[in-house]
């Protein structure tokens, strides 16, 4: 089969590899699409840590089931399906709570770290545990699905955090994770909801998916901007979607006394804090990974017109030409949020 393969850092080479073989409780999909994750972006130069060559990277994908073991429930050749980015055991401590997001031995498809090496799905055929599937209904196209797991990982930040009827949000960071929080949090309960980013294509797609107010960090003051919108309080909930130093202090002092931060953005290992702020207003800091069992809620909200998520995607390519997309990427090309890789296209 062909794949798209990290053979050395900032080099990927579509190229000839072994086909995979499924065991009893495993299915091989037909992947239809596979998306561009920015923790592949970070990887694609070894800054992370998780993306040591050679790796087939991609965990945001979704296709058609082509085998399916003896052992893998119901599901069968033909089903339409996507699947949970991290492999849970199903067994540990956390698994048996409900909590696969923090799975004792969890493993992230498309990761090669020094733990572990799980083969990802930019590549025509991926092999997938039966127990941590979704079956897709048929309204639902695979480029919509493949943008699930960002999706849930926006609505799981959400559950952290709970909206109370007319509170003031913030989203600093309006990428893939920030937009789809945007959405998200436009059928919530929220009011205002302020969005933050240097990017003005970003953040007039965020007025169009439901912010009240966006701000160009680059050419306001967003601290100044944001007391200004809110009465000089701050907002009541900040979801800061970047994890760079200067965003994650400004989700801190944006926020009223007794607010709550939920921290998704981890860029950066080590940020310095203003603690006495964090003490002095009983702030909360909440971190946020992955999603829990989000899947199912989004794929009815998809199913049914709820939530859209095409306009997040702004390219649509074949994975042959995955490499050179993964490089604009890299190098922050303008007018690009999402880009969905087609295997078959």
């Amino acid at each position: 089969m062909k794949a798209l393969v990290l053979k050395e850092y900032k080099k990927l080479v579509y190229e000839e590899v072994e086909k995979p073989s499924i065991n009893e409780k495993e299915v091989l999909i037909r992947i239809k699409a596979s998306s561009i994750c920015g923790s592949d972006v970070h990887g694609y130069d070894g800054r992370s840590g998780r993306r040591q060559p050679p790796i087939i990277m991609g965990h945001e994908a979704a296709g058609v089931i082509e085998e399916a073991g003896a052992d893998a429930g119901d599901y069968k050749p033909g089903d339409r399906v996507t699947f949970n980015s991290t492999l849970y055991c199903q067994d540990c401590y956390f698994c048996r709570r409900g909590e696969q997001n923090m799975c004792e031995h969890g493993k992230v498809f498309g990761v090669f770290c020094d733990d572990y090496k799980l083969q990802g799905a930019m590549a025509e055929y991926a092999k997938v545990p039966a127990h941590i599937l979704y079956r897709l209904p048929e309204n639902v196209t695979f480029e919509q699905a493949a943008l699930l797991e960002p999706l849930s990982i926006a609505l799981h930040a959400i559950h952290r955090a709970p909206i109370r009827v007319n509170d003031t949000v913030i989203v600093i960071g309006t990428g893939t994770i920030g937009l789809l929080l945007t959405k998200l949090l436009k059928i919530s309960s929220a009011g205002k909801i302020i969005a933050v980013d240097i990017d003005d294509m970003k953040l007039e797609t965020a007025r169009k998916n439901g912010a009240d107010h966006i701000i160009n960090s680059k050419e306001t003051d967003p601290l100044k901007k944001i007391l200004e919108i809110t009465g000089g309080y701050g907002a009541d909930i900040c979801f800061e979607a970047v994890g760079v130093p200067p965003t994650t202090v400004l989700s801190i002092e944006c926020l009223k006394r007794n607010g709550t931060v939920v921290l998704l953005g981890n860029v950066s290992p080590r940020i310095e804090l203003p603690i006495q702020r964090a003490v002095l207003r009983e702030l909360k800091l909440v971190g946020s990974y992955c999603c829990g069992m989000e899947y199912e809620t989004n794929i009815d909200m998809l199913a049914s017109g709820k939530i859209n998520v095409d306009d997040v995607i702004s390219v649509k390519a074949p994975l042959a030409e995955g490499a050179q997309w993964f490089d604009r990427l890299y190098n922050h090309s303008e007018g690009i949020t999402k880009v969905v890789l087609l295997p078959w296209l």
